[in-house]
């Protein structure tokens, strides 16, 4: 049986490698003073000197953002762009997406999922939205919620505000992008083994070796193996091994090739959190038993799953990039992809209502129970196919300097979701002495035939340009146009309350498409007191259709039906960077507001569903990255937001009149001083507000999680030359926190307790 929606709304720098120009001037250049102060020695007269420049590199400050679409400078980018370099992310002992992101304030994997799903791996919120649909690697999208490591990424950028005109479809508040790492001409080799709290082990390589100097042939290796507890609950594991290896050509010409491969595996222990009862602002979900609202809290160390729930990824992933410079002012770059994930995971949840909380005796606690009887399971398997091109155009036309960067984008992304039967039974739980070792019955997952499948077809093209007047002003102008055609087919088995006419079981199949295209743009204006510093004036839109999570819908609530206009998102910002102390440090301030409309909301009266809603996200954005001396790093980062809905129902369970999973004011910071010894000491404190949870008339769950502080601190030794030990301690202060909580308030995921551990850092 079919039951087809359709909507059919309109008609269908490249870089040089800087690192292999300087491995040929260095020597080029040695040999010219060597053979000036010989003839000058020949000639009887006083041998002229010559001087050969290189900069130190800066462990934090990055110059520019990876994407060929971001022509300028940093320091002349009108946008708030956070760099998260390797360096930074190394010292910290960060190995995850999520954990790495902690250096950008306001970003964060605050929401723990719908109480019939977790969220495992990068849900990432931004400026009050999810942004987990806005990751990209190496400019193509990244789908699939996993958790992403990052061994092999050499930078991660974060962009913040709407970028329709860089990325397409996405986000209201932003992107971000991770750069891999790729081969160079010169030979070098990293490792690490690290060892710490909760059984954790890590190992890791970075290899680069020169294959032919002078056809500029170069390999690289980075390698992954990991097995790691969780030193919050030693139930929860993190299991990985990777591998990357890529080859680069013509290292040394115009043209050069770049083919990577990725291939991660990961068999973990999902965390569906802990019961929130105890915490402040928990009141009980019973009227008959309004003493709950003064029960103890568990103890955050307790694990409410199975030790059989499992979840287990494997993605692959191939690229292939071409870059050929036609000249000093034109430049090709081509990237293709070919990329798929799969994610299969058993996770046991719950939810702590009246009927799931089970208490025989008032007075002893010890004896009370929590059903677990959601048992969630994902089988989702996530495919890309993309092919990517820039050209990059500098022109002059009068006294204007131009920097054309056109493009066209083609990209095919599928996902497929199944169900399945026999997730057996969990028995109830002791609710403060949980057994992770209860026996599970009838545990037989077999696909029961029920599936979804979601295919998005997009090509696109763009024109960036970047105009400068003279010295003193950068004129910015971009549109971008996706075309792109969604199909979604949902099989489902019919039930006899809802087909009455068919027999149980029977397969229907519901299809949905959706044809649209968008047009985004921004234009800015920039203008530099000094050659050091820039204030900037930015206008920016995005668009996000129906279906931009590869998922339609036919419910006249959801704004995934293709009934509805895309979301239209507006960001206007006003900024100003400055780099001091030789340009090693950079500060940067901004103000913006977002406007986000379109909104499905539910009129009242004839009870029909139209886009009336409008929400807002304003605020302060300011950061300070690099060196404050040579020996002094810092990165430091503050934003605050005021978030609101402008136009529709509320949207917290507090019933305030702001975005959930949002904090007002957060902080982020992380310092290391090096000592001439070859001692280094760091740390930093971060600061998040208190988050706001969703409402879906859950009772007596609390409404919002308390601020916190956090504080991290590392040492390291330079034992010999290649050779290093570092100590990292997360939370230093044994702090507990609400690190994330679901939207009915029953779970939530304790922040880490405090847990050290040790690296050896070899060099060769």
């Amino acid at each position: 049986m079919k039951s087809p929606i359709t909507s059919r709304k309109h008609p269908s720098v490249l870089r040089p490698a800087a690192s292999a120009a300087l491995a040929m001037m260095l020597p080029l250049a040695a040999q010219a003073a060597d053979g000036a102060a010989t003839a000058a020695a020949d000639e009887g007269r006083s041998p002229q000197r010559v001087h050969v420049h290189g900069e130190r590199e800066n462990d934090f400050k990055a110059a520019q953002a990876a994407s060929d679409k971001y022509t300028q400078p940093l320091l002349d980018t009108p946008q708030t762009v956070v760099v998260i370099k390797k360096e930074l992310i190394e010292q910290q002992g960060a190995v995850t997406l999520a954990e790495a992101l902690r250096n950008t304030p306001g970003v964060g994997t605050f929401f723990l999922g719908e109480n019939g799903n977790t969220s495992t791996g990068d849900a990432i919120y931004m400026r009050g939205f999810d942004s987990s649909g806005s990751v990209f690697v190496d400019g193509i999208r990244d789908i699939g919620s996993i958790s992403r490591d990052v061994f092999n990424i050499e930078q991660i950028d974060v962009l913040k505000g709407p970028a329709g005109t860089d990325t397409g479809r996405g986000a209201p508040t932003g992107s971000i992008n991770l750069a891999t790492r790729q081969p160079l001409l010169r030979n070098f080799g990293d490792a690490s083994l690290s060892a710490g709290s909760a059984d954790r082990l890590r190992g890791t390589a970075d290899i680069n070796r020169v294959l032919d100097g002078r056809r500029g042939i170069a390999m690289r290796l980075n390698l992954l193996d990991q097995d790691n507890g969780n030193p919050a609950r030693e139930e929860v594991k993190d299991k990985r091994w990777a591998i990357a290896p890529s080859l680069a050509f013509g290292l040394r010409g115009p043209t050069r090739l770049y083919l990577d491969y990725l291939h991660v595996k990961q068999d973990n222990r999902p965390d569906g959190g802990v019961p929130t009862i105890g915490l402040p602002g928990y009141g009980s979900p019973d009227p008959k038993r309004p003493w709950l609202a003064g029960a103890a809290p568990v103890d955050p160390q307790n694990f409410y799953g199975a030790l059989s729930d499992f979840d287990r990824v494997r993605a692959d992933m191939f690229t292939a990039i071409v870059e050929h410079e036609f000249g000093p002012r034109m430049r090709l770059r081509n990237t293709s992809r070919y990329g798929k994930t799969r994610q299969f995971y058993l996770l046991s949840a719950f939810m702590g209502n009246t009927a799931n909380i089970v208490t025989p005796v008032q007075a002893a606690p010890s004896g009370w129970t929590l059903a677990r009887t959601t048992r969630t399971i994902k089988d989702q398997e996530n495919t890309v196919l993309a092919n990517q091109t820039t050209l990059t155009t500098e022109l002059d036309t009068g006294r204007l300097h131009h920097t054309l960067v056109s493009g066209l984008d083609l990209a095919n992304e599928k996902q497929s979701n199944w169900s399945h039967t026999g997730g057996g039974t969990l028995l109830p739980a002791n609710l403060y002495h949980p057994d992770p070792a209860s026996p599970v019955t009838g545990l037989n997952l077999v696909r029961s035939g029920a599936r979804t499948q979601g295919e998005t077809a997009t090509a696109a093209a763009w024109l960036l340009d970047t105009i400068r007047l003279g010295e003193r002003w950068l004129l910015g102008a971009s549109v971008r146009v996706d075309h792109f055609d969604t199909t979604y087919d949902a099989v489902a088995l019919s039930t006899a309350a809802a087909n009455p006419t068919l027999p149980v079981g029977t397969p229907v199949l519901t299809h949905v498409e959706l044809t649209d295209s968008l047009v985004s743009g921004k234009l800015s204006l920039l203008y530099k007191p000094t050659a050091n510093t820039s204030v900037y004036a930015l206008w920016a839109n995005s668009r996000q259709p129906p279906g931009s999570n590869l998922a339609l819908s036919t419910g006249a609530n959801s704004a995934s039906n293709p009934i509805f206009d895309p979301q239209v998102s507006t960001t206007t910002e006003l900024g100003a960077k400055w780099e001091l102390m030789n340009k090693r440090l950079g500060l940067n301030a901004a103000v913006f507001r977002t406007e986000v409309k379109n909104e499905v909301e539910q009129d009242p009266v004839d009870l029909k569903y139209y886009q009336t809603g409008r929400k807002r996200v304003q605020g302060v954005e300011l950061s300070a990255i690099g060196e404050i001396t040579r020996n002094w790093s810092v990165s430091a980062g503050y934003a605050w937001l005021d978030t609101s809905v402008e136009s529709g129902k509320l949207v917290t369970a507090i019933g305030s009149n702001a975005l959930s999973y949002t904090p007002k004011s957060s902080f982020t910071s992380w310092t290391t001083y090096s000592f001439p010894s070859g001692f280094k000491i760091g740390g930093g404190v971060r600061y998040s507000g208190r988050l706001l949870r969703g409402t879906d008339g859950a009772v007596g769950t609390p409404a919002y999680t308390d601020d916190y502080w956090v504080a991290d601190a590392m040492a390291s030794y330079a034992i010999k030359r290649g050779i290093e030990l570092r100590v990292n301690v997360v939370n230093l202060f044994d702090k507990r926190y609400v690190a994330a909580i679901n939207k009915s308030g029953y779970r939530y995921t304790p922040g880490a307790p405090r847990w050290g551990s040790v690296t050896a850092n070899f060099h060769f």
